[in-house]
């Protein structure tokens, strides 16, 4: 995903650049291709053909996708509240205060401005904010 998310944004990458981009970690074309071919299964990736090669793009910026396994880890917790504040009491000062501005802005209706594109949108469902999901695949 790393390779995916590390490209600019809508241009893709096919089978081909993934492998070139990992070759030092010795993984054959088609062990790449497998693993492309899952990630579109589930919803990662999206693909789209571009001749005879598929072009793969992530579904959701990395932002989104870590928020989105946050909220998941959060669901696994006892006590969702106990999570939450032992959470909380962990981050660094600076961290706190991103928190405290995107709660303001949330609160406020908004979405904060250093919020990246693709991330989290705003409005509350189920009093959490919603992350979305991946997009399902394109085929032309």
């Amino acid at each position: 995903m790393d390779v995916l998310w590390d490209q600019k944004p809508g241009n893709g990458v096919t089978v081909r650049e993934v492998a070139e981009a990992l070759r030092d970690r010795g993984l054959a074309y088609t062990t790449v291709m497998t693993v492309l071919d899952r990630l579109a299964g589930k919803g990662m990736v999206e693909r789209e053909r571009e001749g005879r090669a598929w072009r793969y793009r992530p579904a959701a910026s990395r932002e989104a996708h870590i928020a989105r396994l946050m909220l998941d880890a959060l669901d696994l917790a006892g006590s969702r509240d106990a999570a939450l504040i032992r959470f909380a009491r962990s981050v660094t000062g600076t961290e706190a205060e991103i928190l405290r501005a995107a709660l303001a802005e949330e609160a406020a209706g908004g979405v904060p401005e250093s919020a990246p594109a693709g991330g989290a949108t705003a409005g509350p469902t189920n009093d959490r904010a919603e992350v979305p999901p991946p997009a399902p695949e394109r085929q032309v």
